[in-house]
């Protein structure tokens, strides 16, 4: 999956630097941050709702639209797939990091 996710962020850069008429990646450079993550949002949704149905091969569908999604995204904010890679690789070296969660008093 690694050499795939960068094969496609290498495709996004490429629509971003040299826009192609018809593409729906270059359509999202010109609109815009807050369409990306319009974008990602909404397929963040569906992934959630495909997993709750739970056909897996929607929900495979719908993850590969995130992944896309949010690829369009790094490539926008000059994310690279080495930086998210980086931080995976120092998270995996915790063990014992269940976080605690803040609790709120509602009653206040």
């Amino acid at each position: 999956m690694d050499d795939i996710l960068k094969e496609l962020y290498g495709t996004v850069l490429s629509r971003k630097a040299e826009r192609q008429e018809g593409s729906y990646t270059c359509y999202l450079f010109e609109q815009g941050l807050d369409k990306i993550l319009k974008k990602c949002g909404e397929e963040c949704s569906e992934v959630i709702i495909a997993a709750k149905n739970g056909k897996n091969s929607d929900t495979v569908l719908e993850i590969s639209d995130l992944l896309y999604h949010l690829t369009v995204l790094m490539a926008n904010e000059g994310i690279r797939p080495e930086d998210v890679e980086a931080e995976l690789a120092r998270r995996s070296r915790k063990t014992g990091n269940l976080k605690h969660f803040h609790q709120v008093d509602k009653n206040t």
